[in-house]
């Protein structure tokens, strides 16, 4: 009978184990199981924060990249624009450079013009100067030829000096004998006319030339004439 109390006692022992190990077991499971869910609560609350803070942070930087890719496209442009202005100006100044040289030439024309027409006017002013001495000498000999030699000396149209010569024919004392002289572009003397006409006038002429003694020409004139004049007679 002790031995079948001790083994009732034994069971209920046994069986009191099983009862606490069962509760144990429920209790430990509950709250490893409440805890498991907590921790699987915070670590969803942490990843939807996480999600949620890289999600804005990935919206704030394709904004960033949208506005880098705005200001690339600007910087295009005014790249562009900056370029089509620098070939303007490049264009602009090349005109511009062509214009000035276009200037200088025909400034630097204009002064050849301006020298060249001061040195024909230099010119023509010095030979109006010789041309008015010619004549002054001549008008001042003229009284003295008609005096001594029966010179008669007229002024006729283009700048022309006629001399007629009286008292050559003694046939025919009144009877003229003509040469008209003139001054040239090149300011030297020049017979146009000579009547009647003698075959020395252009000896005489190339020597009045050289020699601008215009009383010696007058004076060979009148000798020719006069020589003429007796070998008519003869």
């Amino acid at each position: 009978m002790g031995n079948a109390q001790a083994e009732d006692e034994v069971a209920l022992f046994e069986r009191d184990m099983k009862e606490f190990w069962i509760q144990f077991k429920i209790s430990y499971g509950t709250e490893q199981n409440n805890q498991i869910s907590a921790l699987r609560d915070l670590c969803k609350e942490t990843l939807e924060a996480l999600a949620e803070k890289w999600s804005k942070k990935l919206k704030e930087e394709d904004l960033m990249i949208d506005k880098i890719h705005e200001c690339n496209n600007e910087i295009l442009q005014q790249s562009k624009y900056v370029a089509e202005k620098e070939e303007q100006l490049s264009e602009i100044k090349s005109k511009l450079n062509q214009e000035q040289e276009q200037q200088k030439n025909l400034t630097e024309s204009i002064q050849e013009l301006e020298e060249e027409l001061m040195k024909k006017m230099e010119i023509k002013s010095l030979k109006n100067k010789a041309a008015k001495e010619k004549v002054e000498k001549v008008n001042k000999i003229k009284t003295l030829f008609k005096e001594h030699l029966a010179l008669e000396m007229r002024r006729i149209p283009d700048e022309q000096l006629q001399f007629i010569f009286r008292h050559i024919d003694h046939k025919d004392p009144d009877k003229p004998y003509i040469c008209t002289l003139s001054i040239n572009d090149q300011g030297d003397y020049e017979v146009t006319s000579c009547t009647p006409p003698l075959d020395c006038m252009a000896e005489l002429q190339l020597k009045l030339r050289e020699t601008n003694n215009f009383s010696a020409f007058v004076a060979n004139i009148r000798k020719a004439f006069t020589a003429l004049s007796y070998k008519q007679s003869a």
